[in-house]
């Protein structure tokens, strides 16, 4: 059994191929039955994020393994395989634990020690529960990666600063926008990451905020929460205009603000600018119209020269995370390798319970025939140590015979022998 971690993210692929390789909510049962219906395939995790696709996978080793899963992953995307191969990375056993440890803690992140990526984590593996079986190993692997994240996070400083993707939205917002007092914010979507923006832009006195969602029974909890209007997906294109600041982040498919769209908005803003962030992946806002005058666009991508300066005090902590990483990662493999040697272990208990059940019912035998009691006890045991002491006692010889001392320590260490 092997552990394998194949995907994607910010770091090896820009945002125009890493839109094309996620799986949408919708998809995922989908996706996860026809990736556990490849052969040899006997555990799958799948994680898609707006900065990383992954597969996680417990799978029966054989040479071509790799090719065969980057194949499944481009045929379900209808990718060449050239189109994706330089931006894929593949980490296995060892790499692949710590590599999910890593992804887990935040230290992977486009923002590092973000927390909402662990809950990200969290419930692709719940996803992956409903209606499928999982190895106990990859399962294991799952919630270790969750208590080493819990660990990272109260051990070190690695979540002391609010640094997120939402943050660096409204800080590019502030940095545009003297003052967020006046502005009116257009937020579309309802999800964990609007709703960490919301919360910013609320603590900076945005003059009006408006939430566009697909269904309103989710937005109207945050709209309660941050005082603002609640709209529906169809409304953006009149209400469009209205808004100094749009941040969009949902799990549509395909763009919801498209270049007419913004025009139409500019010319009743008698063009007055916008900032229109677009965090989503597949993006939200069609890359056209950052080529309109007054409308500055910027993508997920975009976000990173804001969010590096941000970093500073978290780098110290990171380095403290890392060694918690290699350590917990080094004691799972232990673990993991520890497995291999329990049907070995059953089956040598098992030898010896039968040898030790073949005499017992020899000696109650004779004893029931009124034999002498001291005579079969001491013959009982003598025969058992006889019985047990056999095989190592021919592999010792063995070893010996061979002049194999390497083998012959090893025989004595597991035979308890000093």
């Amino acid at each position: 059994m092997t552990l394998l971690a194949l995907g994607i993210n910010h770091k090896t692929a820009p945002i125009a191929l890493r839109e094309r390789v996620t799986f949408s909510p919708d998809s995922l049962d989908q996706a996860l039955n026809s990736l556990l219906a490849q052969p040899l395939v006997q555990g799958g995790v799948v994680l898609s994020t707006c900065n990383r696709t992954e597969l996680y996978l417990s799978v029966e080793q054989q040479e071509d393994l790799r090719e065969q899963l980057v194949a499944w992953l481009c045929n379900y995307h209808g990718l060449g395989a050239e189109e994706v191969r330089n931006s894929l990375y593949w980490h296995q056993d060892n790499e692949a634990v710590s590599h999910l440890m890593r992804v887990a803690s935040g230290l992977d992140s486009l923002v590092l020690g973000e927390p909402q990526i662990l809950g990200q984590v969290k419930k692709a593996y719940a996803d992956s529960l409903r209606g499928h079986a999982q190895s106990s190993e990859l399962e294991r692997m799952f919630q270790k990666s969750f208590s080493v994240a819990k660990r990272v996070r109260t051990e070190t400083e690695i979540g002391a600063s609010a640094v997120s993707v939402a943050f660096a939205a409204c800080t590019l917002a502030r940095q545009i926008f003297e003052s967020l007092s006046t502005v009116n914010v257009l937020l579309v979507g309802a999800g964990e990451t609007i709703e960490l923006a919301a919360r910013h832009l609320r603590q900076h006195n945005v003059k009006k905020l408006i939430i566009a969602n697909r269904t309103r029974e989710r937005a109207q909890a945050l709209a309660d929460e941050v005082d603002a209007e609640v709209i529906a997906l169809a409304e953006i294109d009149s209400r469009l205009a209205e808004a100094d600041i749009i941040i969009s982040s949902t799990a549509s498919t395909l763009p919801i603000i498209g270049k007419g769209m913004v025009e139409r908005a500019l010319k009743q803003r008698r063009n007055q600018p916008m900032l229109l962030v677009d965090i989503a992946v597949p993006r939200d806002v069609e890359p056209e119209v950052g080529k309109l005058a007054n409308a500055y666009l910027y993508s997920v991508d975009d976000l990173q020269a804001i969010i590096e300066k941000n970093l500073a005090q978290r780098k110290a902590a990171a380095v403290e995370a890392e060694t918690i990483v290699i350590q917990e990662s080094s004691e799972f493999m232990s673990w993991l390798r520890a497995q291999a040697a329990v049907e070995t272990i059953r089956d040598y208990r098992a030898q010896a319970d039968q040898v030790r059940g073949e005499l017992e019912a020899r000696a109650l035998a004779a004893l029931t025939q009124g034999g002498d009691p001291q005579k079969i006890l001491s013959e009982l045991a003598h025969k058992l140590t006889n019985r047990l002491i056999h095989a190592p006692t021919k592999s010792l010889q063995q070893a010996a015979r061979d002049g194999d001392a390497e083998r012959l320590q090893i025989l004595r260490d597991s035979l308890g022998l000093d």
